[in-house]
């Protein structure tokens, strides 16, 4: 017996034999009631239109309109009297009081029941599975979220022991009229990680799944009612697999999804896979796959999953170990020279692959010098979907961007976790002063007030939850950084001799000369889409920890010519490990791994200490290696030059004048008089390379007198 107050019109289509095809929130099919569509050769070209949502119809030739119950009527199926159900025996309660009572009362052999299909008292408890009397009938009782958390109905599944059941009287919903739910939302939260999520049939797969660590949704009502607008909470994920039961309806509901999915994730970078439950040991469903034949999680992730589109799984048999030469040619097809600052900016990329290593990294250097073009070069070859590009952002802004309002929290909510975000222009010193703790990688998840102007309140206060750690690449042209920034990131500045500007005109010009074969000729080097692949592969292995064998050695290289310990250093060594661990994560198929965890070898140290030590000098100075690059080629030399006898014990000191005249004689142009004074000078000033004292001759000028020779 059907029951038409809660059977899917697409479900019962289906039990008819009447074939449809989904379009719009729409099925459609031949007419039934009349030859409107006997000329027709294609289902897609038929005039009966049902609302998927509410079973209504409509003939568009012939006019006939309804609903399931008309239609159930028509086709002999729909009866009065037996469509008639006992109303539950205290309509006072709310829901979720006849939840917990059902939850409370579950017999003994249902209870066993529900032990033998893998699902353990404390999953019974978690779920809040049931037993109860709804509509003169024992139902086992299965509770519905929304996507808030709140219950909206329970699900009854028939008691397993009454005979008297038909395949289509297994199932219904409490309190009556209510329409199909995507089950477990909960795991969507949980999963965190946008790696891979199950879709299954029915609500004991999916709780069966889910507590063996498998993240998995399902319909709650049937394979052929996954609704489309559902797929734009999953089509972030990376794999998405499908396991529908080994029966006609699974088989037909899991190419109709797929066909679903597929049209809603053209651009994403997803792969969808279609798990083929063996066909011997009597296994109809997931279910039968653990319970008879002893199936492994292992298998089930690894081993059943066949691709049927969208993104490719990455063969990792085809990578060779890299060393840090091989990626500085393959980054230098588009980026001339800068083999330091280009090597470094795709380490803290990859870093944010990582679940605590992540660094970042600030560019500061005159403009036009190619800041922002090294990162934004480098992304290329990182998934879309990972980086977010920005450029000047005030706090309020970069957290109503990057946030979504979370309604039970009050607040916004910004995950940042495995990450890249690079901002390509200075931002705004309040948002800097925001994101401190988040820079540090102090706490996975931090509290933090913005306030927002409103026409109707005037400035209000909101809650901003970040969650989680990324990469954060700086671009400015501004040199002047305050010292709580200096240490949260590794300091850079692309080089400008003069070989990198005639390199780069160059490469400027044969790019412009033909932007489409030159675009054809980078995206066809097989390096560089291996390199793609690897970055690809990498991410999906989700590595959460990387351990270094040889500590030691780490001690002897990073304290080696040190006579003095610096507050900063404390925060270097971070980086330094970071530099070793991301060294060993771009090999990590050639380390030993153990459990999830990879090893740091000393290669991997030597690699980092050829790396840290070209930085080192700037780091330890607080300075941008621009800024220290004025110091060692403009200001040492002139005052050399302005003191040529060595052992004169008065030495003479130079003017602002003197060195922006030198400073033109080495790189070619001028330095602006503003930032020679009011950063450049400051700066070598407080990290002590420098001292400032007025011309005794003349009280309006200062002089400049190196410290450090």
């Amino acid at each position: 017996m059907l029951d038409f107050t809660t059977i899917s019109i697409a479900y019962y289509l289906y039990q008819k034999n009447i074939d449809f095809v989904e379009r719009n929130n729409e099925l459609i099919t031949w007419c039934i009631f009349n030859d409107c569509d006997k000329c027709q050769k294609s289902i897609k070209d038929g005039h009966l239109y049902f609302s998927a949502s509410n079973g209504q119809y409509h003939c568009k030739k012939c006019g006939e309109k309804g609903n399931i119950i008309t239609l159930g009527k028509f086709l002999g199926d729909y009866n009065t009297m037996n469509n008639l159900m006992t109303k539950p025996t205290k309509k006072s309660e709310d829901i979720k009081t006849v939840i917990k009572k059902c939850n409370s009362n579950i017999p003994a052999e249902i209870r066993k029941y529900l032990n033998a299909r893998k699902l353990d008292d404390n999953i019974i408890n978690e779920y809040m599975i049931g037993y109860g009397e709804f509509y003169g009938k024992k139902w086992i009782t299965i509770p519905i979220k929304d996507e808030e958390g709140k219950y909206i109905y329970i699900k009854l599944r028939r008691d397993p022991n009454d005979k008297d059941t038909t395949d289509t009287e297994k199932y219904l919903f409490y309190p009556k009229g209510q329409n199909v739910a995507l089950f477990n939302y909960d795991s969507l939260i949980k999963s965190g990680d946008s790696e891979k999520i199950f879709i299954c049939e029915g609500e004991f797969d999916c709780i069966l799944l889910n507590s063996k660590g498998i993240p998995a949704i399902t319909s709650t009502a049937g394979a052929l009612t996954f609704k489309e607008e559902w797929i734009d909470n999953i089509k972030e994920y990376s794999k998405i697999y499908i396991c529908f039961d080994n029966d006609d309806a699974g088989k037909k509901g899991c190419v109709d999804l797929i066909k679903k999915i597929e049209k809603k994730i053209i651009e994403a970078e997803t792969g969808i896979y279609q798990i083929n439950l063996p066909e011997t040991g009597n296994i109809k469903d997931v279910t039968d796959y653990f319970v008879n034949n002893t199936g492994s999680v292992d298998e089930f992730v690894s081993g059943l999953p066949v691709h049927v589109c969208g993104r490719k799984p990455i063969d990792i048999n085809q990578f060779e170990e890299i060393a840090p030469e091989h990626l500085t040619y393959i980054l230098g097809l588009t980026i001339k020279r800068d083999y330091d600052n280009k090597l470094v900016t795709f380490l803290c990329m990859l870093s944010a692959y990582t679940e605590d290593t992540q660094f970042n990294v600030s560019f500061n250097a005159p403009s036009s010098t190619g800041k922002s073009f090294i990162p934004l070069e480098v992304k290329e070859l990182f998934p879309k979907n990972d980086v977010k590009v920005l450029g000047c952002c005030s706090p309020s802004a970069f957290f109503h961007e990057t946030g979504v309002y979370d309604k039970a929290r009050n607040a916004i909510e910004v995950d940042l976790e495995r990450k890249i975000i690079i901002f390509t222009d200075q931002p705004d010193p309040k948002l800097l002063e925001k994101m401190r703790p988040l820079l540090s990688h102090d706490q996975k998840e931090l509290n933090a007030k913005i306030t927002d102007k409103t026409q109707k309140f005037g400035t209000k206060t909101k809650n901003v939850i970040i969650k989680g750690y990324s990469s954060v690449i700086f671009c400015s042209a501004g040199l002047k950084i305050d010292e709580q920034e200096c240490t949260r990131f590794i300091l850079l500045s692309p080089e400008s001799n003069q070989d990198k500007i005639k390199d780069a005109i160059t490469e400027k010009i044969k790019k412009e000369s033909d932007k489409v074969n030159y675009q054809n000729n980078i995206n066809s080097n097989l390096d560089r889409e291996l390199l793609k692949e690897r970055i690809e592969a990498i991410r999906d292995e989700k590595i959460k920890c990387i351990n270094i064998e040889n500590e030691d050695k780490v001690k002897d290289v990073f304290f080696k010519g040190k006579t003095s310990l610096k507050p900063r250093h404390q925060r270097d060594i971070g980086r330094f490990v970071s530099l070793i661990k991301c060294f060993a994560l771009l090999n990590l198929w050639f380390r030993k791994k153990e459990n999830g965890i990879i090893f740091a070898t000393d290669k991997d140290i030597e690699q980092a200490e050829e790396l840290w030590y070209i930085l080192a000098e700037s780091q330890d100075s607080n300075l941008p290696p621009y800024v220290l690059n004025v110091y060692k080629e403009v200001i040492l030399p002139c005052f050399d030059e302005k003191n040529n006898n060595e052992f004169e014990v008065n030495k003479v000191g130079i003017s602002r004048n003197d060195i922006i005249k030198k400073y033109k004689s080495i790189y070619g142009r001028n330095v602006q008089v503003w930032k020679l004074r009011q950063e450049i000078l400051p700066m070598l000033e407080d990290s002590g390379l420098i001292r400032q004292e007025q011309d005794e001759k003349d009280k309006r000028k200062m002089l400049v007198f190196p410290t450090e020779q």
